[in-house]
């Protein structure tokens, strides 16, 4: 097989940020996502802002921050100017994202010299289309994407050794190369000792099998450097495309995304029908001045319809942008009248084995992922949200909401220190009621400036009913954030542990907290 070079271009949501909003190169610039830093400029980590930050935390780091929200149609529309600079030099490359694309470096090293000839090349010609990149070489795509972030070209033969010394938190770093469980994969081989990919690659593949799922056993074989699939592949039968004839002709990019969403939809029933999903999709484009504009998307995992309309969305915008602007000889000079969706890769619904008895745990999750996607197409993408461990004190504290489909950042770090953290374990079931708690003459119990009860609690009373205690522990005072009064966690709390009933009746335990002079239940154990 062909060698694969990938070409990396650093912090590109930061630069597509910076580019839409006519700022320089040293000026600094992050992007966030729900509130948190997901992408920052060099010049902004000069000065200690980091990806995970906070937005108010990283502008006090930096006043002079340029602060953007996370747009992917903007970064697939600047990073069209990027793809048809290196179609210059080397055709038929295929962004795996905005960002990052790969290409077969055989041809290229042979009409140049050599691959470090070929590479120079291209940093060269995505220099002159004003950003910056790193090159990488190797056997394998996989590798040569993390080789890119290297900026290092990996010897033949020598995936596998230039892998092994790599943290094993890398195998979920980088998207479009793993699936969406691929970070709780590195996690559990984090917690039970294997801190590097050369680690996971001594393992045995019948234990990595029967221990892990489906996609361990891909993650294995890129630990060892094996053969995957390179960036050409044999291509189906031109029936499964998705054909449309724009009359009148697109020139609008509103235009452009309703009629990517009603091709994507008309492909992916194709699909179906045809009992496959594509992993590779070419998007291609005929022009009123008979220019013929092309593009392959690759993904890590098959394409929903919702994947696929998005990235035709993406496309067309970033060719009608250009032929907006005329940006060069690479841009369409007319409107768009006809579009075509051909999957250049697919994979049978047969090479997906299912398990001996009933379904796993795996295809209920899709299932359900693909029944959330749909709810989000209905009501949008806020109204499906997924948990996600977080730093604090209370149950309530370390979850954060963030919508299906991005990225999981936390509200803050669950990793660092949390002086004052309610132990383990935590509430089954979080609520957020009213009680009273009573002493044994009917007088409230209050938690004193020196955090202990003003008397002994003997009674729970609720508007519904009322109990009687059978054992408690606590108070544990938290004084939190007082020099920020605006914060939503600023303040002074207490917590305690109860149990219901009786020796003869016990009923449940309960997490009590105590703010302003007022007791909720926080949780109830089970």
């Amino acid at each position: 097989m062909s060698r694969v070079l990938a070409l990396w271009c650093m912090d590109w949501p930061a630069v597509a940020a910076a580019s839409a909003a006519g700022l320089t190169a040293t000026d600094p610039v992050a992007v966030t996502l729900a509130n948190r830093v997901i992408a920052c400029s060099a010049s902004a980590r000069a000065v200690g802002v980091r990806r995970g930050l906070r937005r108010r935390e990283a502008q006090a780091r930096c006043p002079q921050l340029y602060v953007s929200t996370a747009d992917p149609a903007r970064d697939a529309r600047h990073f069209e100017e990027v793809t048809a600079a290196v179609d210059e030099v080397v055709p038929r490359a295929e962004v795996l994202r905005p960002g990052l694309l790969v290409m077969p470096v055989r041809g290229a090293a042979r009409y140049f010299g050599s691959e470090h000839a070929a590479a120079e090349r291209l940093v060269d010609a995505v220099a002159a289309a004003g950003a910056e990149c790193q090159t990488g070489i190797a056997d394998q795509l996989a590798t040569a994407v993390f080789a890119a972030r290297a900026g290092r070209i990996v010897e033949p033969g020598e995936d596998a050794r230039f892998l092994s010394g790599l943290s094993i938190r890398e195998l979920a770093t980088e998207p479009s190369l793993a699936s969406a469980g691929r970070g709780e994969l590195t996690d559990l081989l984090w917690r039970m000792g294997i801190r590097n990919i050369g680690q996971f690659a001594e393992l045995s593949r019948t234990d990595v099998a029967s221990r892990f799922g489906a996609d361990a056993i891909v993650a294995h074989r890129f630990a060892r450097g094996e053969q995957s699939r390179g960036p050409s592949g044999r291509e189906p039968e031109r029936d499964l495309d998705a054909v449309r004839h724009c009359d009148p002709p697109i020139d609008r990019v509103d235009a452009a995304a309703f009629a990517g969403r009603s091709l994507a939809g008309e492909l992916h029933r194709s699909l179906e029908s045809a009992g496959v999903g594509c992993t590779r999709l070419a998007i291609q484009a005929v022009t009123a001045n008979g220019e013929e504009l092309n593009r392959v998307w690759r993904c890590a995992e098959p394409l929903t319809e919702d994947a696929t309309a998005d990235r035709v969305r993406w496309q067309l915008d970033g060719w009608l942008t250009k032929r907006a602007l005329r940006n060069g000889p690479a841009g369409p000079t007319g409107p768009i009248t006809t579009l075509r969706l051909h999957p250049v890769e697919v994979v049978s619904a047969g090479a997906l084995q299912l398990p001996l008895w009933g379904s796993s745990g795996d295809d209920d999750r899709l299932r359900a992922r693909c029944a959330l996607v749909r709810v989000q197409g209905l009501l949008g993408p806020e109204a499906v949200q997924v948990p996600v461990l977080s730093g604090g004190r209370g149950p309530a504290e370390r979850i954060t909401f963030t919508a299906l489909g991005d990225e999981p950042a936390p509200a803050a770090d669950p990793h660092q220190p949390w002086p004052g953290q309610l132990p383990e374990p935590a509430p089954a079931v979080l609520l957020d009621d009213p009680v009273e708690l009573l002493d044994a003459e009917g007088n409230p119990v209050r938690v004193t400036n020196r955090g202990l009860f003003s008397a002994d609690p003997v009674h729970l009373r609720s508007p519904e009913s009322a109990a009687v205690l059978q054992w408690w522990a606590g108070p544990w005072p938290v004084d939190e954030r007082w020099w920020d009064p605006g914060s939503p966690r600023a303040g002074r709390t207490a917590r305690a542990q109860v149990l219901l009933g009786s020796m003869a009746e016990p009923g449940p335990a309960m997490l009590l907290c105590y703010r302003q002079r007022r007791w909720y239940v926080e949780g109830i154990y089970e």
